[in-house]
């Protein structure tokens, strides 16, 4: 099935249109989040927009029905922002999470008119939360200190920490900072609350660990068992070995909070996420990996039989890494999403024998909701921001339920994206993009940016990205090229392994060999302008190539990456990465972490670079770049240093992405043009 194009407005008919930039990228509607209404014939979804001069992003709760063509209102309109809707069960109301009130709280919107209410007072911002399947309770998130009786404990002790004269901060174990976060002693623990009123009841007593995980996760961490009587949570309690472990178990424990939580999966070591009862509460299914230690293993789907407590791996003979879990209104089918080909279909899962059936071709699925027996689902692609579409059409057609976006996106010309191959490292076939120019004349020489994704374990697939979006040099003139070399995903595990231990050899193969294969395919590029660019593995890439590939390049770019990979070790925080890419510590294995280290080739350093940095980026510090930065002055090479000292390892605030933007751009134009 594919996708239905979304329609061209009457100003591009007219001609009445621009070059993509980076000021048409922030003003696109931002959709996630949808979640359909207990009969199916409703989704309810987030939509944030960029306010640029606020610079901030603001989001709101939308609403539409779930057919082909519906017409999507609005719910709620508050400066404050307002998100992540879920239903009551009975269909009549909507319950959301809001700052309105001063702190982020849970609110309920009846659906047949009347204002919001707030629902919980705590003294703590709510970080996420979970309706009981009988609407009467919920499970909430607060940031905790979990040797405290009470979040208002917890309040009591922020307040009296706020009036002390001293700020030293003393630590004895790791983390004591996490991605972009100093480690103050509060852990993210769940409680339940009744939607009535009344105290909180904690279910994490004991626990010394965070859940939701940290930095990303959410309400896909925990649930109710079916019959709303106890909470399954996902954690990694684990001590001090914190740092350096990818255990996650799963638990059990008394929604009264009446005995401590069981731990499910004692026996595990490695990563399991998103618990997700069937609808008949027979079976918990769950992602689960296999490696200790290595957080890009694949993720497969797991099944445990609830009354047992036996599990399956339900797709272990499927060599792709399942990203949700989402039942079927009948319990056959496990709906899921993976990185597969430089795509992200929509996949179904047999739920009792494991085979896959791929039901999306092109583009990225985001998130999948059921609406009765329909499956809706967030998709986008390069040319396109998410939109809501239902699959399953009789046509053989994907609907778009929504086209918000549709406007925005024919008022300016974007370049046309093209998938190619080529044969790379050990002569296996490697993916790759190329994205024309806007207003693309066969006849002329375009100049290169040559784009390397980070992770490594990632993928420059066909997505609508909101950092690294390759529309924004083809906006610019530029022929946009991505490699997805071996550490990518969506090409199976072994694909992806090929990187361990190997993090300077294999990629750059890939990425010569891609780079010439595109201009051989393209004569239309320019082979003597192109520039090189690259955040986080991306990043230390462009040190890599400075050094190792110093004569192919009119200029680089390097954001967030790494120049020394041994002092990398010592300041970054979540040291699983760094010992399952390098084979153990620097001081069990030293000889690997100088193996493929850029610093010891700055002595071939010639090509100009741009250096970018966040001063809160705690998994790449901003010393990585400084050092950079500080090598190519001293060596006399044309170099500029952009620093973001309020930003992580991504640049989120809007006025920092049209300067992040703006100088890129700038420097390109410097060499290439």
């Amino acid at each position: 099935m594919t996708a239905a194009p979304l329609s061209v407005s009457a100003a591009a008919a007219a001609g009445e249109s621009h070059p993509f930039s980076i000021h048409d990228m922030l003003a696109m509607d931002r959709i996630s989040g949808p979640t359909a209404s207990p009969d199916g014939s409703l989704v309810a979804f987030n939509v944030r927009v960029t306010d640029v001069e606020a610079n901030k992003g603001r989001t709101n709760i939308w609403l539409v029905e779930s057919r082909a063509g519906a017409t999507p209102r609005q719910l709620t309109r508050h400066t404050s922002n307002s998100h992540d809707p879920a239903w009551a069960p009975d269909g009549k109301s909507l319950f959301f999470l809001s700052s309105r009130s001063g702190s982020e709280q849970v609110w309920r919107l009846p659906l047949d008119g009347g204002e919001a209410t707030q629902i919980t007072d705590l003294p703590l911002d709510v970080g996420s939360f979970k309706l009981s399947p009988d609407g009467t309770r919920l499970i909430v998130s607060m940031e905790v200190f979990p040797e405290e009786s009470s979040p208002a404990k917890t309040k009591e002790r922020l307040d009296a920490d706020a009036k002390k004269k001293t700020t030293g901060k003393l630590y004895d174990k790791l983390f004591f900072r996490h991605w972009d976060t100093w480690k103050d002693g509060r852990r993210s623990h769940i409680y339940v609350v009744p939607v009535a009123g009344g105290a909180p009841t904690a279910l994490m007593k004991g626990i010394d660990a965070d859940c939701p995980g940290k930095p990303f996760g959410g309400g896909e961490d925990y649930t109710w068992t079916p019959d709303g009587k106890s909470v399954v949570f996902a954690c990694r309690n684990v001590g001090r070995e914190e740092a350096w472990k990818t255990d996650f178990d799963l638990w059990l424990v008394p929604a009264d909070g009446s005995a401590a939580p069981k731990n499910l999966t004692p026996d595990n070591e490695a990563l399991l996420a998103q618990p997700t009862f069937s609808p008949d509460g027979k079976t918990l299914a769950f992602l689960a990996m296999v490696r200790p230690g290595y957080e890009s293993d694949r993720q497969r789907i797991a099944l445990m039989d609830w009354p047992s407590g036996k599990m399956r791996m339900l797709t272990e003979a499927w060599d792709r890494s399942a990203s949700g879990v989402a039942w079927s209104k009948d319990g056959a089918t496990i709906y899921t999403h993976a990185d597969h080909l430089g795509q992200h279909p929509l996949f179904a899962v047999n739920a009792a024998n494991g085979e896959v059936k791929q039901l999306t071709k092109e583009g990225h699925v985001a998130a999948v909701t059921l609406a009765g027996t329909n499956v809706v689902y967030a998709m986008h692609h390069l040319r396109s921001p998410a939109e809501l579409y239902l699959a399953g059409s009789a046509d053989g057609n994907d609907q778009a339920i929504t086209a918000l976006n549709a406007a925005k996106v024919a008022a300016c010309r974007m370049g046309e994206p093209e998938q190619f191959t080529f044969k790379g490292w050990n002569d296996e076939t490697v993916y790759g993009y190329c994205v024309k120019p806007v207003d693309f004349d066969a006849n002329k020489k375009y100049p290169v940016a040559f784009l390397i994704h980070g992770g490594p374990q990632g993928s420059f697939g066909n997505d609508f990205h909101y950092r690294w979006n390759p529309q924004a040099y083809a906006g610019r003139g530029y022929a946009a090229v991505m490699i997805d070399f071996h550490a990518s995903t969506g090409y199976g595990q072994a694909f992806t392994d090929a990187i361990n231990g190997h993090w300077g050899d294999r990629p750059l193969e890939d990425l010569q060999k891609g780079l010439d294969a595109a201009l051989k395919k393209y004569p239309w590029m320019d082979g003597e302008r192109v520039a090189a660019l690259g955040a986080s593995f991306g990043g230390f890439m462009i040190n890599w190539i400075a050094g190792n590939w110093s004569d192919r390049f009119r200029c680089l770019v390097n954001h967030d990456g790494n120049i020394d990979e041994r002092m990398a070790y010592y300041d970054t925080e979540e040291l699983w990465f760094p010992e399952w890419e390098h084979g153990g510590t620097p001081w069990e294995k030293p000889e690997n972490y100088t193996k493929h280290n850029p610093i010891d080739y700055v002595k071939n350093w010639k090509t100009p670079m741009l250096v970018i940095h966040g001063g809160q980026d705690f998994r790449v510090v901003d010393t990585q770049g400084m050092s950079t930065f500080t090598a190519l002055q001293r060596k006399g090479i044309p170099s500029q240093f952009l620093y973001f000292p309020d930003e992580n390892h991504w640049v989120l605030k809007p006025q920092n992405s049209i300067q992040w933007h703006e100088t890129v751009l700038a420097w390109l134009d410097r060499w290439c043009k």
